[in-house]
């Protein structure tokens, strides 16, 4: 913006050119002007207060090949800056305390107000999970979903918590006062009331009705689009955020590329990278990076997700009609919840979960992960671990690092899209023990299993003992043949010098920080840093936070060292060259395993029973030639190729690692 200095008084000449197209003013002696401003360019312009004018020169292309030169007409402005090339027409009432910056469009709308005592949405606390309070997260424009998960979840900690929310705060406070803004190269049309809200630069907004009390954190490389119809209170929206088709959303903070359309309504959410969410409601839901719900009947409520796909008429209750709606649930990342689902807060569902059916009695599943939780004739049943196998996981995991479409160049929340990591993989760790214990207490002959108010069938059971199995084998196996890759073996110990680890931290337990996995140890010194004050600005707590996310790798292998007695029964420092063949051919068993698991469960969507509803005349050949058309064979479809390539793709990295290991075995 330009400085004060640069602006100038009116002329008498221009003053008179001016009063002729209709403008007026309070006091001329206040209307202030570049060099080079064009008099012309203003028609019935009402002026009040301090206004400052920049060059109208530019000339706009609007759809459908309209030209408009830049120029401000029809409009009252009281204590704005109007900067270079910018086009204002038909503010039906006023623009007041607003710096409109260079190159922005405004047409067509009702008014756009800064009562200078409001935050613009900063500082907003966000009752999440509980509803009646106890988890708010304040919010701000660069909130990440890390740094709010500690805020909601680190409630064991109140002094971070207090350090945080009054960081924030703190920011908060510096915007009381600050005019408004509307930014470079923003589009502002056929829209109602515009109150205390910042718009960033090359931000779009079409026929919105009202926005209030908020922030368009856009960018020029991933601009905001807010469109037809949305109401939204007290709240802020990230880089390359559309909220559109009538969404309302009061108290919500809006991440990056997050797409709210259809008539979906939120209140104290918070939704972080990449979620998609139509037509349904949410109410006090932390939705972290890629939660998608999409249908009319669906509620997410009180709730903490991500990666999640929420099937219709998906509903969760946090309300016993006692205390009010203070319970809460989480469903841990990559789970799915069918149509008509339903569960009953408290509740905490396990990772690559899947929930079918209604489930009353406060399910805990978090030590089971990748599990079916079905209800049948009104009881819950557990298939553990059979998940692993299904085609839709391993899609699901593939498909989203493909669906990132933040083009911001900072993001702000920190993605793992790992499918087996030191997280998960715990988790199977327990989950062995765990089924080891249900059995012995239940009794090896029996038919089922009771664990935590669910069923579990004996053959269940012991199924997804062998599926725990082959993961972990995956898992831990992957993770050596790697460390291990394209060294050249020269004698034994070769291979435990590469197999050192090189990061100090990563042993103990790890935590999924909504997308984000981590060494718990590292989390906490974080969160001791913060207490102690020895990280005392937030810019410095997202850099601590991007630095673990960039060293997961290194610190994953240092998990997996530890891990290596109580799997392969050696640490790394015993392990032989005969060691690592065995090892890579068990990992290569599992895999080769499992994929053919998987191309079997893809099948399945290639049977006679997938082809009902083809072919027009209900004849078999009509019906066969009618779904080889839409859907192709099975051999040729996309995620059986991607399997058969995957299968090729891993023995060859066996048969590389057995060859390069060839010449020290033969010499130990």
């Amino acid at each position: 913006m330009s400085t004060h200095e640069s602006y100038r008084q009116l002329t008498p000449a221009e003053i008179d050119k001016l009063t002729h197209s209709g403008c007026t003013a309070t006091d001329w002696s206040k209307v202030m002007v570049k060099d080079g401003f064009d008099p012309s360019r203003c028609r019935r312009v009402a002026f009040s207060g301090e206004v400052r004018l920049g060059i109208l020169e530019h000339m706009f292309e609007c759809t459908g090949g309209i030209h408009l030169p830049a120029s401000i007409s029809r409009v009252k402005l009281h204590n704005c800056t109007v900067g270079d090339n910018v086009y204002i027409d038909n503010v039906a009432n006023y623009i007041a305390n607003y710096d409109i910056r260079s190159m922005a469009f405004i047409e067509n709308v009702n008014r756009i107000v800064s009562t200078l005592d409001k935050t613009y949405g900063v500082g907003t606390n966000v009752s999440v999970l509980n509803e009646t309070g106890g988890r708010e997260v304040p919010i701000y424009e660069q909130l990440s979903a890390q740094l709010a998960y500690l805020i909601a979840m680190f409630r064991h900690d109140p002094r971070l918590v207090s350090a945080l929310s009054d960081m924030i705060r703190e920011r908060a406070a510096l915007q009381l006062g600050k005019r408004g803004v509307i930014g470079c190269g923003a589009r502002i049309t056929n829209t109602g009331e515009i109150l205390n809200v910042m718009v960033g630069d090359y931000s779009r907004i079409d026929g919105a009705s009202r926005l209030s009390d908020g922030t368009v954190a856009s960018s020029e490389s991933d601009p905001v689009y807010v469109g037809t119809n949305v109401m939204a209170s007290n709240f802020i929206l990230s880089s390359g955020a559309r909220v559109e088709d009538g969404v309302v959303l009061l108290n919500s903070f809006v991440g990056q590329a997050c797409h709210l359309s259809h008539l979906f309504s939120a209140h104290d959410s918070l939704f972080f990278a990449n979620c998609t969410c139509e037509n349904g409601e949410a109410a006090a839901i932390f939705a972290g990076p890629y939660t998608v719900t999409m249908h009319k009947s669906s509620l997410l409520i009180a709730g903490m997700f991500s990666f999640l796909n929420a099937g219709s008429g998906s509903n969760q209750s946090n309300h016993m009609y006692k205390l009010g709606p203070i319970h809460q649930g989480v469903v841990e990342r990559g789970s799915k919840t069918t149509s008509d689902s339903y569960i009953l807060w408290p509740a905490r569902i396990g990772a690559f979960s899947l929930v079918m059916g209604r489930h009353v009695n406060h399910p805990d599943t978090s030590l089971l992960p990748f599990s079916y939780l079905i209800e049948n004739y009104g009881r819950s049943y557990l298939v553990p671990g059979v998940n692993i196998k299904s085609v839709g996981t391993i899609r699901d995991a593939r498909k989203w690092p493909l669906r990132d479409k933040r083009r911001d160049d900072v993001l702000l929340d920190h993605i793992n899209f790992n499918l087996l990591s030191p997280y998960t993989a715990s988790r199977m760790f327990h989950a062995l023990d765990l089924l080891d214990s249900i059995e012995q207490t239940g009794g090896l002959t029996a038919d089922r299993y009771s664990y935590r108010s669910m069923t579990i069938e004996a053959k269940a059971l012991r199924q997804g003992r062998i599926y725990y199995n082959m993961a972990l084998d995956k898992f831990m196996g992957n993770s050596v043949i790697h460390r291990l890759e394209g060294i050249d073996f020269r004698s034994a110990g070769c291979i435990n010098e590469a197999l050192k680890p090189t990061a100090v931290y990563g042993t103990g337990n790890w935590i999924d920080i909504a997308g984000m996995i981590a060494p718990a140890s590292e989390i906490n010194r974080l969160c001791d840093d913060v207490v102690n004050r020895r990280v005392t600005d937030l810019e410095e707590i997202n850099a601590r936070i991007a630095r673990l996310a960039s060293e997961y790798y290194d610190m994953e292998w240092t998990w997996v060292a530890g891990m290596m007695k109580k799997w392969y029964g050696k640490t790394c420092d015993e392990l032989t060259p005969e060691d690592i063949a065995a090892i890579t051919h068990r990992w290569q068993n599992s895999v080769v395993r499992l994929d053919n698991m998987l191309y079997e469960d893809a099948r399945k969507e290639f049977s006679l029973v997938s082809r009902i509803g083809f072919g027009a005349d209900g004849s078999d050949e009509m019906a066969t030639a009618d779904f080889e058309q839409v859907r192709g064979d099975f051999e040729s479809d996309s995620f059986v190729r991607m399997v058969k390539e995957h299968i090729e793709a891993k023995s060859a990295l066996a048969r590389d690692l057995l060859e390069r290991l060839s010449p020290v075995m033969t010499h130990s």
